[in-house]
């Protein structure tokens, strides 16, 4: 059954040299599959796929998004490697800051090397 089976995202990548530079050393995962059919990194008990292509970096939405239990922290931490937080003011998403609430959920968008938009979030009363 699909509800029991791990899920991994897949993201196209335009540069697969410069994103996994991005992916190991910016976002701290491990690399655990580097063929050039096959590229995988592990978080949290799920995966995260490259592949490369000339399409990489397109998608107008989010491709992968991860909860963590401190968003400010994680922000921090990415902001100190380099990362910038997107902002939007759309009707039904505003960012302050970079991060946007929504009844328990706050979240926080940012491109990966190569474009794709990436979401960390947090659920206040979870972790």
């Amino acid at each position: 059954m699909l509800s029991d089976s791990p899920i991994a995202a897949i993201i196209p990548v335009s540069d697969m040299n410069r994103a996994k530079q991005f992916y190991s050393e910016t976002l701290g995962l491990p690399l655990t599959k580097d063929a050039p059919e096959d590229t995988r990194y592990e978080c949290g008990g799920t995966t995260i796929g490259l592949y490369e292509t000339p399409y990489g970096g397109k998608a107008d939405h989010t491709l992968a998004s991860w909860k963590v239990a401190d968003l400010d922290a994680e922000m921090t931490t990415l902001r100190s490697k380099g990362v910038t937080f997107e902002d939007y003011d759309l009707p039904d998403l505003k960012t302050v800051d970079g991060v946007a609430e929504a009844g328990t959920m706050r979240g926080a968008w940012f491109k990966d090397s190569e474009g794709n938009i990436l979401c960390v979030m947090e659920e206040k009363g979870q972790s």
